[in-house]
């Protein structure tokens, strides 16, 4: 039993009345953007989750406690600290045993999900297979919590800056049901568009959770990672990417910089040379699927009580 879990008021009240809750996680806040971006665009993509009819539970590590979904005051704390550590499988117990303080990566949030019996989970991109992986054996948690832990996780795919090809084909090695919403190619995290053919196409919120369902009837492990491209309107085309990916990634190899680190020191630089174009196009992808995200919950829940 876990003694150190708190559940925010909301929370306690979306469970108490049956109302459907989305995951969000905490280390867009703390790692992805700048003060005081990151707590506009954190309430922001909350706001969007209650738009679309459901209760979104931010979630965080504050001293050593998991807290499922964060008030106001918590949420500005967050924003505004700096060292907050970045919590993934490895380090989330840690963390909680020793009365730590850290934001949740795709990972650690699936197993909070898990843990407080939220079944979907809405967020940016996916870690995944790093490039140079074959040597470096850099390869996000992310992966193998979707084989392990029967959340779903809606995204715009993996990020752009990972070895993509090696990332598909590793959730297909793992038996991960990698669903492309809408269209039948993946989406590149700030592109629409990739070389890379879905491995399945679902056109509604409700496939996406009979889908669910039907993996818990089957007793399968894992979950199931939602593709939802970018708005048309707010994408950058891999095209016009590649040059700059290419340009960060090896400013980050200059600098030594390996691991965790590497995502978050990408993204700023990649900020910095697209002019914040691809700030303003991340925030658009998370309030997309957040929207969605809110619907599949919904479905899931309408055919459990029709059930």
């Amino acid at each position: 039993m876990i003694t150190n879990l708190a559940f925010s008021p909301e929370i306690d009240a979306a469970r108490a009345e049956s109302r459907s809750i989305v995951a969000l996680e905490s280390t867009i806040i703390t790692h992805g953007m700048p003060w005081p971006r990151n707590l506009e665009v954190a309430h922001a993509v909350q706001n969007e989750v209650r738009a679309g009819g459901a209760v979104p539970a931010t979630i965080a590590v504050i001293e050593g406690t998991l807290h499922i979904g964060l008030s106001d005051k918590a949420l500005e704390h967050l924003a505004r600290s700096e060292g907050i550590a970045k919590l993934s499988r490895a380090d989330l117990a840690a963390a909680m045993a020793t009365g730590g303080n850290g934001a949740t990566t795709v990972a650690a949030t699936m197993i909070a999900a898990r843990v407080a019996g939220i079944e979907v989970f809405a967020t940016g991109g996916i870690g995944g297979v790093h490039l140079g992986a074959e040597e470096s054996f850099d390869i996000s948690a992310d992966l193998r919590e979707l084989a392990e832990t029967s959340v779903t996780v809606v995204a715009s795919g993996a990020k752009a800056i990972l070895d993509l090809a090696k990332t598909w084909e590793t959730l297909e090695t793992l038996g991960v049901p990698v669903i492309c919403m809408g269209q039948d190619r993946l989406p590149a995290f700030w592109s629409r568009d990739s070389p890379y053919p879905a491995p399945l196409r679902m056109d509604d919120p409700g496939e996406i959770a009979r889908a669910h369902v039907m993996r818990g009837a089957l007793g399968l492990p894992g979950g199931q990672l939602v593709a939802n491209p970018i708005p048309e309107a707010n994408q950058i085309a891999m095209k016009d990417l590649s040059q700059v990916i290419e340009t960060a990634r090896e400013e980050a190899r200059r600098d030594g910089i390996v691991g965790k680190a590497v995502t978050p020191y990408m993204l700023a630089r990649i900020f910095d040379l697209t002019n914040g174009r691809s700030l303003e196009a991340n925030i658009a992808l998370v309030m997309n699927n957040a929207r969605l995200g809110a619907s599949i919950a919904q479905e899931i829940d309408a055919i459990r009580l029709a059930g």
